[in-house]
């Protein structure tokens, strides 16, 4: 029996961190997603625009089965159609759109969706979103975090952009429910030692997290 769109919700925020991969090159996917692994990351998406990502997305799944795998930059219907179909396990947006939410819940599968005023973000909300990701954290900062969890105090929020090795948990400390990190963790591999330096640095970011954990 598979997870359902409630397991894979509790999973990832209890992991309270999403490792998003969007690379420039398809065959530079899968070493990426092995030292993501290898330090210890559960939860992980491939967004749309690494090419060949739906493919990368069905690979990884078989490869990595206790691993959450899903879709990110998911802006419309037919990504959130197409990634799915990859085997997708929950879906990521940079913005709010019903259509993505209402094709993810018929198949049991959660959204992260992407919002950043008071305005997009109680949209999000009246569309069922699971999970806030507020988007792009970076430019606003841990003091707008703290803003809107006034009229949002339940709504469980995924800070994204600009979240890196040194804040972190200022992230964590201003009430992010997790956070979502790119660049940093996600990088293309050049050589094995290059490989071993970003497995060891994946596990330091992982530790880091591992303390804000329930």
């Amino acid at each position: 029996m598979g997870l359902t769109r409630q397991n894979i919700t509790k999973r990832i925020l209890a992991h309270r961190l999403v490792a998003i991969v969007r690379l420039k090159q398809q065959n530079q996917v899968a070493v990426t997603l092995k030292c993501l692994v290898d330090g210890g990351i559960e939860v992980l998406e491939i967004t749309s625009n690494t090419p060949g990502y739906c493919e990368e997305i069905a690979k990884a799944r078989a490869m990595y089965p206790d691993i959450l795998i899903g879709a990110g930059t998911v802006i419309n219907k037919q990504r959130a159609a197409d990634a799915i179909a990859a085997g997708a396990q929950f879906l990521v947006t940079p913005n709010t759109n019903a259509a993505v939410v209402q094709i993810a819940h018929r198949h049991n599968i959660p959204v992260l969706m992407g919002a950043f005023t008071p305005t997009e973000i109680a949209q999000a909300l009246e569309m069922e979103a699971d999970i806030i990701k507020l988007f792009p954290a970076g430019e606003i900062g841990t003091d707008y975090l703290k803003g809107v969890q006034g009229p949002f105090d339940t709504t469980p929020f995924l800070a994204v952009g600009g979240i890196h090795l040194d804040n972190v948990e200022d992230w964590f400390a201003a009430g992010a429910a997790g956070v979502g990190v790119g660049n940093q963790l996600t990088r293309a591999i050049d050589s094995e030692q290059d490989k071993q330096d970003h497995i060891d640095f994946v596990k330091q970011f992982v530790e880091m997290v591992k303390k804000h954990r329930g």
